[in-house]
């Protein structure tokens, strides 16, 4: 895998680094409701030298009744300056999972137009597997302004997405596992009609991952998207159960150069609530 600091890094380029003075590692772990698992209590416990926890759960919009939609800028610069995060900063971000939920804070900053963020390939478990450093302290914390520049471009809300599958002009692309997509299993959230968007293509997160949860290189990321069909000549929306794995689409389509995309933030959980809104079962 070739290291970029734009998208993904690997262990090897995170342990010789550790030690800049403007790299701010960030843990992004979360966990679906349903696993039992508390992300902030186990960072306190053990987390890579220097991190801080972001919480994709408190840094979201409260305001609205789905779950860590994007929160408004102010909320999201405060809170990233409470953790010293700011302009000049090189960010890399990693989950306990390997490559879950730290694209989908990625994808935040990109939203906000921060370009010098990674996501660690592999993650936390990759780094505990070779026997790197871990720590249990909290980091020195030191104010940083950070200049916000909005992309509104990466985001797409209900109406656009609407749009988007009746005129057949974007590729939406599911990345939820495909008994989900297919509308044969339930929904883990109450309320919510299984199968998914009209049109759409089902691309599950784990077809772009290795055994060891770190991204497959170009070529399998490619076979991956043509094995469902997805024509990536069309701009393509991600979408998934509620906008954290869809951001693993986005960052593997970045990895192979392809920069119109955009993330559906309310995904399955806004969709499969509306009961005027149409949805597909079966393969596609």
């Amino acid at each position: 895998m070739q290291d970029d600091p734009k998208t993904l890094v690997s262990t090897e380029w995170l342990a010789a680094h550790l030690k800049d003075p403007d790299l701010r590692i960030l843990d992004g772990s979360w966990h679906m409701p349903a696993s039992g698992r508390d992300a902030e209590a186990e960072y306190g416990a053990a987390h890579i030298p220097g991190a801080r926890f972001f919480d994709i759960e408190d840094i979201s919009d409260h305001r609205s009744d789905l779950p860590h939609m994007m929160p408004p800028v102010e909320k999201f610069m405060s809170r990233l300056r409470a953790m010293g995060v700011g302009d000049g900063h090189q960010v890399v971000i990693y989950d306990a999972a390997g490559l879950f939920s730290a694209a989908r804070v990625w994808w935040m900053f990109k939203l906000m137009g921060q370009n010098n963020v990674a996501v660690l390939d592999g993650g936390l478990p990759k780094w505990q597997a070779e026997g790197r450093e871990i720590e249990d302290l909290p980091p020195v914390i030191r104010d940083r302004h950070m200049t916000v520049r909005v992309q509104n471009h990466l985001v797409r809300d209900v109406t656009q997405v609407s749009s988007a599958a009746k005129l057949g002009d974007h590729e939406i692309i599911d990345a939820r596992a495909a008994p989900r997509f297919r509308g044969d299993a339930k929904e883990p959230r109450a309320g919510l009609r299984a199968g998914h968007i009209p049109g759409s293509k089902n691309v599950p997160f784990t077809t772009l991952l290795n055994a060891d949860q770190t991204m497959k290189d170009a070529d399998g990321i490619r076979a991956a998207f043509g094995a469902a069909g997805v024509d990536l000549a069309k701009p393509a929306i991600t979408t998934c159960g509620s906008g954290v794995t869809a951001a693993v689409l986005s960052l593997a389509l970045e990895r192979i150069g392809k920069t119109d995309h955009s993330l559906y933030d309310g995904s399955w959980t806004e969709w499969g609530a509306f009961p005027t809104l149409p949805v597909a079962t079966g393969e596609n």
